[in-house]
């Protein structure tokens, strides 16, 4: 999933031919990472027909792309974390490579991929949320509605869903949102002080004495079918790598309130992918939901959201 830049400027001085090819690679990165809910449960499989292990996924997923990522650090001489960035890292690592994959792959062993779609489209709105309250920034009114009637809208369709009650993988597909806000929160600070795809880089790296040891523990024991693999590999070089440097690029060349408009288009990809590739069905209650989910997350995200209150001083 993108993360939500916790910047409310446009770049002024952008230009029309990097305005529109920012637009191209924010929208390529939406497309990847729209794609990563299907093939995260195309990968692990159901509960009726399990596939790999879902733990093996968010890890593996990881080790492949940390090691994409040393190569990447080597070439482009990227200097080394320092002082708080270390910690900053970590917080990072902790959303978007543990959090984020590993409950949402335990979820989409339970509910299809059309469900989780829904839920996890309050991503960006929840992200803007933990960002105030880290920054101390004083919201409006108005965000906290949009952020609380977000919240109301898809408990009631994961309890819609679950013939009027909620489902323990619904409080992953929650816990795995709240993870991955955090997680772009920490990243969004860091990339102040180098650049985004560096960030995800190190962010990858930092995991590798933890994630490879994981990645073997979990491995398959026996055989799984190869399109198992397929969704695997795909979670692996696109969900966790590439789409970060084509959506970061994306939001540098064309300005984040431009390109970041796109983003609303991904529970909808992620919808309208997931019936091909999974046979899944998209009824029309459903898509009324996922309607009124990304229409509050759009209103909440022109919302004003003031500065911190300066301290007075003595």
């Amino acid at each position: 999933m993108p993360g939500f830049s916790t910047s409310t400027s446009a770049i002024p001085t952008t230009s029309a031919s990097d305005a529109t090819r920012g637009l191209l690679l924010g929208v390529a990165g939406v497309v990847m990472f729209a794609l990563s809910i299907p093939m995260t449960r195309l990968a692990g499989g159901s509960a009726a027909a399990p596939q790999l292990d879902p733990a093996f996924v968010a890890f593996g997923r990881a080790v492949v792309a940390g090691l994409l990522s040393v190569a990447y650090l080597a070439a482009t001489g990227a200097r080394r974390p320092r002082g708080a960035e270390w910690r900053l890292l970590a917080m990072t690592a902790g959303g978007v490579v543990f959090g984020w994959p590993l409950l949402s792959g335990l979820a989409v062993r339970h509910v299809d991929a059309v469900h989780a779609a829904v839920v996890s489209g309050v991503l960006p709105l929840a992200t803007a949320v933990i960002a105030a309250l880290v920054l101390r920034q004083r919201p409006s009114r108005g965000f906290w509605a949009c952020a609380l009637a977000g919240l109301a809208l898809v408990v009631g369709f994961a309890a819609w869903r679950g013939a009027g009650g909620l489902e323990a993988a619904d409080g992953l597909l929650l816990g795995a949102v709240v993870c991955a806000s955090a997680g772009y929160v920490s990243g969004a600070r860091l990339s102040g002080a180098m650049s985004a795809e560096q960030v995800i880089c190190w962010v990858l790296v930092i995991s590798l004495p933890v994630t490879l040891p994981l990645a073997l523990w979990t491995r398959p024991t026996a055989p799984v079918a190869p399109s198992a693999w397929a969704g695997f590999a795909y979670v692996s070089l696109f969900s966790m790598w590439i789409g970060f440097f084509a959506w970061y690029r994306g939001l540098a060349l064309g300005g984040t309130l431009r390109v970041s408009q796109v983003q609303v288009l991904q529970p909808f990809l992620s919808m309208l992918f997931a019936v091909p590739l999974l046979g899944e069905r998209l009824d029309a209650t459903t898509l009324v939901f996922a309607v009124a989910v990304l229409a509050v997350v759009w209103l909440g995200k022109r919302q004003p959201v003031g500065q911190p209150k300066k301290e007075a001083r003595p």
